[in-house]
């Protein structure tokens, strides 16, 4: 942590002109110097995917009362031209988000938000993705920079393990209904997916995917459950992908 104001990076994958991030930048701006870099346009379901096959480009936007740029890539090359290009250091903290729609569960897998903090934790600076439980394009974000507030206040106050991010999810509810913040794991849920076969004006067959969210886990220690139960719910997150339960029943193989 600096020993004057904290530096922090903000991004997020619903693009820079989304009401997410505006929140986002209401919740922390007298929190430390800020630093925001946000895709052009919507990079939702982005994953941790990088540009390799065209340049890049960052342009000043003035919609912040701080030094932002909308770039032409992906949350993941935000961080990465914000650390390595735009600051010319490591960031007291990235915050990513606040996203439209909840990133409960294997939603994490496809999420440029959560993505944007896992690239982060791989740099070893604490980081946080936050998302709101509502896709409606005129949500009320008042709770969720609320809880971001206070979960931000916590974070600069206590050391994070390192590689490890936060995902926070807060519930589409009114205020006067919210519970309060549960720590708990991520469930086994995800979506069963199905293809929606159409055809265009031009009688060109594309494909819609579609399809219904499925939790076969029905544990009371999850996101999906403290949500629907009206709390916030913060899941540490790491990016390695080791199943070490499996190691010992593969070294028997004896390949």
């Amino acid at each position: 942590m600096s020993e004057l104001r904290p530096l922090i990076f903000i991004t997020n994958d619903d693009g820079i002109s989304s009401k997410g991030i505006r929140s986002l930048y209401e919740a922390v701006k007298g929190f430390g110097e800020i630093v925001l870099i946000a895709p052009d346009s919507a990079q939702s379901g982005m994953g941790h995917a990088i540009t390799i096959n065209h340049p890049l480009r960052l342009e000043y936007s003035y919609l912040f009362d701080c030094e932002s740029f909308a770039c032409t890539g992906t949350p993941v090359d935000c961080v990465k031209l914000g650390v390595y290009e735009v600051m010319h250091k490591k960031p007291d903290l990235i915050l990513s988000g606040i996203n439209h729609g909840a990133n409960v569960a294997t939603n994490v897998l496809y999420s440029g938000t959560m993505s944007a903090a896992v690239e982060g934790a791989m740099e070893g600076i604490p980081s946080i993705g936050f998302s709101l439980c509502s896709f409606d394009s005129d949500a009320d974000f008042e709770l969720a920079i609320e809880v971001t507030r206070s979960v931000v206040k916590k974070v600069l106050l206590e050391k994070m393990p390192i590689g490890v991010c936060l995902n926070v999810n807060i519930p589409d509810i009114h205020k006067s209904d919210f519970k309060g913040i549960k720590i708990c794991k991520q469930a086994n849920a995800y979506w069963d997916d199905r293809f929606d076969k159409r055809k265009d004006q031009f009688d060109r067959t594309y494909y819609w995917l579609t399809g219904d969210f499925v939790d076969q886990d029905q544990s009371s220690d999850t996101d999906v459950y403290w949500i629907d139960k009206g709390y916030a719910t913060i899941v540490p997150t790491q990016y390695d992908l080791t199943a070490y339960a499996a190691l010992e029943e593969l070294e028997n193989w004896n390949l």
